[in-house]
C-alpha cells in the first residue's frame, strides 16, 4: 500500500518537470557569450620599490603588460594579482577573466618623495623647498636665499636617484645688484735668482825660448793656459850628436797671462800661476698680466720654439722633418668666480735650453730642456696673493788636473796640479694675484712703460728702475 502511494508521487513530480523543460526548450535559444571591456581604465598607484594586491573579484585567464621594466604582476590566486613597481614611469595592464570579459588597468610608478621632502624640510629649514616628480626626474622648485642652499639641496636629491642627471633644478636665487664682471685679471710675478760660486786654482813652470843649459821644458795640467814657444832656431859649431849649441833663440805665446807672472832671466825659469774666486748674482723677473673669463682657461708664453728633427718612413725611404718645441716662461690658469672669491687652478712652468745634455742626431745638435714645473688648485679672495717658492735648482761641479806620480808627492805635488769648483744655485719664485674685474672696470691704462732716452742710464749698487704702473686702475674691491 505505501510503496503504491510512492510510485504515484514520482510519476507525477515527473510530469510536472516535464512541462517545465518542454515549457523552456518551446522558447528560441539564447545568443553566445560577448567580450565586455571595460571603458574607463582603472587608475592604480604604485612607489618604487613597494607592492600592491589588485582583487578581479572573478577568475583570471592571462595577465600582459607593456613594460615589464616598470612593474611586474604576478597571479597569487585565482581572482588576485600582485603588482610590484621597479622604476618609475606609466604602463598599462591587460587582464583577461575566464568568461572572456577584458580589464584595463593604468599603473603609475613613482618615486617615494615623501622621504625626501621631509629631510629637505630638517637640512633646510625656513627655505620653500619643494620636490616633485616628473618621470624618472625629480624637480626641485622654490625660492632659496642662496646658490649655496640650492647646491646643498641638488647634492641631498641626488642620493634619491641612480643618475645626478635626474635631478632637475628650478630653485630661484635672489640676484644682487651686478657690480663685479664675471672676469678676472690675474697678476703674475716669475722671480728666478741665481747665485754661482768659482774657485780656481793651477800654476804652469816652464823655460825661456833660450832653455836652460841648452834644454826647453814645460810643466802644465792643460786645465788652464799655459805658454807656448814660436820661431825657435838653433845653431851648433857642428853636426855631430852632442855638439854644444852655438846660438839659440825663440819667442814666447800668452794667450792668458792668468793672475801671476813670474820670469827670470837670469835663470831661464818662468811661473805663471790662476788663483781666482768670483761670486755671481743674475735675477730675471717677468710680469705677465692676464684677463679671462669665469671658467675659461687662459695661457702665456714667454720664451721661443727650437727645433727638433723626426725621421719618419723606413729603409730606404727615410725623410727627416723638422718639429718645434716650445720653451720659456708659461702659465695656464682656470678661474671661476663664486662671490668675492676666486676659485683658481693654475699651472705655471719655467724651461730652460740645455745644450750640456744635448743629443747629437744625424748632424743636428738638440738641446734638451731644464723645466721646473708646478700645478696647484686653490680658492682666495679678490686681491689676496699667494706665492709658490721652493723651486731650487743645486749643482757642484768640481775638477782636479794634475802630473802623474809627481802630482802625487805631498806637499810638493800642489805645484803640478790644478783644481777647479763651481757652485750653483737657482730658486724660482711664483706669485700670483687675482683680481674680479668691475664692472665699470676703465680697462687698460695709457701709461705704459716707454724709454725717455735713447740708452738706459747706469744703475747705481742699491738702485732699482721702478715697476710700471698696473694695467688695470679700477678697484676690484
Amino acid at each position: 500500500m505505501i510503496n503504491r502511494i510512492a510510485r504515484i508521487l514520482i510519476i507525477w513530480m515527473l510530469g510536472a518537470n516535464a512541462h517545465a523543460v518542454l515549457a523552456q526548450t518551446s522558447e528560441p535559444p539564447a545568443a553566445g557569450p560577448e567580450v565586455a571591456v571595460v571603458a574607463d581604465p582603472i587608475q592604480v598607484a604604485l612607489l618604487v620599490g613597494r607592492s600592491t594586491v589588485i582583487d578581479i573579484g572573478v577568475p583570471i585567464a592571462r595577465v600582459s603588460l607593456t613594460s615589464a621594466d616598470v612593474a611586474d604582476a604576478l597571479v597569487t590566486s585565482p581572482s588576485q594579482l600582485l603588482v610590484n613597481g621597479k622604476t618609475p614611469g606609466t604602463i598599462s595592464m591587460f587582464v583577461w577573466e575566464r568568461a572572456g570579459a577584458l580589464r584595463r588597468y593604468e599603473i603609475a610608478v613613482q618615486r617615494d618623495l615623501a622621504r625626501l621632502q621631509t629631510q629637505l624640510e630638517e637640512l633646510f629649514p625656513g627655505e620653500p623647498i619643494e620636490a616633485h616628480a616628473n618621470g624618472r626626474q625629480i624637480v626641485l622648485s622654490g625660492k632659496v636665499s642662496g646658490k649655496d642652499v640650492a647646491t646643498r639641496a641638488s647634492d641631498v636629491a641626488a642620493g634619491f636617484v641612480e643618475k645626478r642627471d635626474d635631478v632637475v633644478v628650478l630653485l630661484q636665487v635672489p640676484q644682487a645688484p651686478p657690480t663685479r664682471s664675471n672676469q678676472v685679471l690675474l697678476r703674475v710675478r716669475f722671480a728666478e735668482v741665481s747665485r754661482s760660486a768659482l774657485t780656481e786654482l793651477g800654476l804652469s813652470i816652464f823655460t825661456s825660448p833660450t832653455g836652460v843649459r841648452n834644454t826647453l821644458g814645460r810643466v802644465t795640467t792643460q786645465q788652464f793656459s799655459a805658454p807656448g814657444f814660436e820661431d825657435l832656431e838653433v845653431t851648433k859649431n857642428g853636426f855631430d850628436f852632442g855638439e854644444p849649441v852655438a846660438t839659440a833663440k825663440g819667442k814666447f805665446t800668452f794667450s792668458d797671462f792668468l793672475n801671476f807672472f813670474i820670469l827670470s832671466e837670469k835663470y831661464d825659469l818662468g811661473l805663471l800661476v790662476r788663483l781666482l774666486q768670483s761670486r755671481g748674482l743674475f735675477e730675471s723677473l717677468a710680469e705677465p698680466n692676464l684677463v679671462a673669463e669665469s671658467g675659461k682657461e687662459a695661457s702665456f708664453l714667454a720664451g721661443g720654439e727650437f727645433p727638433i728633427p723626426v725621421a719618419q718612413g723606413s729603409g730606404a725611404n727615410i725623410g727627416v722633418s723638422v718639429v718645434f718645441k716650445e720653451f720659456g716662461v708659461r702659465l695656464n690658469f682656470l678661474p671661476t668666480v663664486n662671490g668675492d672669491r676666486v676659485h683658481l687652478k693654475v699651472r705655471p712652468e719655467v724651461s730652460l735650453l740645455d745644450f750640456n745634455n744635448a743629443v747629437v742626431f744625424a748632424g743636428f745638435r738638440i738641446p734638451a730642456l731644464t723645466t721646473r714645473r708646478t700645478e696647484t688648485e686653490i680658492e682666495l679672495r679678490d686681491g689676496q696673493t699667494f706665492a709658490i717658492a721652493g723651486l731650487l735648482n743645486n749643482s757642484m761641479t768640481q775638477t782636479l788636473s794634475k802630473v802623474p806620480g809627481i802630482g802625487d808627492i805631498p806637499i810638493l805635488g800642489y805645484l803640478f796640479r790644478s783644481k777647479a769648483a763651481r757652485k750653483d744655485q737657482t730658486e724660482l719664485v711664483v706669485m700670483i694675484t687675482p683680481q674680479i674685474l668691475p664692472q665699470d672696470s676703465s680697462g687698460v691704462t695709457g701709461d705704459l712703460p716707454r724709454l725717455q732716452e735713447p740708452f738706459l742710464p747706469r744703475l747705481q749698487e742699491d738702485e732699482s728702475i721702478p715697476a710700471p704702473p698696473p694695467p688695470y686702475t679700477g678697484s676690484g674691491r
